[in-house]
């Protein structure tokens, strides 16, 4: 399996590499694998995930997952990774489409670690608010604040941003620094 990761990453890295990705690149995996890692909860299947979540990023597209988990997951077929492994890679990706609960552990604390940085230190916020409006330049200012409002608003409506005790601890963050990248759109 250590040789599957190190080939992912190898794989995975020129596309995280694409110049119009001002948060979707290495360091938003690095600290994804990171968060994982300081919870003690990094397996080896959440670590390919991690790699495969983001492979596909386009901000005008709607189905970076589904493109990133149809990719990867030809990509694991290809070094003949077990079949159920590279099902569950696909499976735990499409969760980070941020649609519905996770269905499962694992799905669970990928999705947490990837909205980890909403529970970021202010300025870490800051800096992550900017990279994404820098990856949706192409949008007008006014239509940019309204759907980043909803985007948003989205997590504030939910009854809990994170489902597992690992992160549970970046709730009360992530909501002020929700709100407060709301109020200041």
């Amino acid at each position: 399996m250590d040789a599957l990761l190190t080939a992912a990453e190898h794989y995975a890295r020129p596309f995280y590499a694409e110049p119009h990705r001002a948060y979707h690149n290495a360091a938003h995996v690095e600290a994804v694998l990171d968060a994982l890692r300081r919870r003690g909860v990094l397996s080896p299947t959440l670590a390919l995930a991690v790699w495969g979540h983001d492979l596909i990023y386009d901000p005008r597209a709607g189905d970076n997952e589904a493109r990133s988990a149809q990719v990867f997951g030809e990509w694991l077929t290809e070094q003949d990774a077990d079949p159920a492994l590279v099902a569950e890679v696909r499976t735990l990706i499409l969760a980070t489409q941020h649609k519905a609960l996770p269905a499962t552990r694992d799905e669970a604390l990928l999705v947490d670690a990837d909205l980890s940085v909403l529970g970021a230190a202010p300025t870490d916020f800051a800096a992550y608010d900017q990279a994404i409006r820098q990856e949706y330049h192409h949008v007008p200012g006014p239509l940019y604040r309204l759907g980043r409002r909803k985007v948003l608003q989205s997590f504030l409506k939910r009854e809990r941003i994170f489902s597992t005790p690992e992160f549970a601890e970046l709730e009360a963050s992530s909501r002020a620094n929700l709100a407060g990248a709301v109020a200041r759109l």
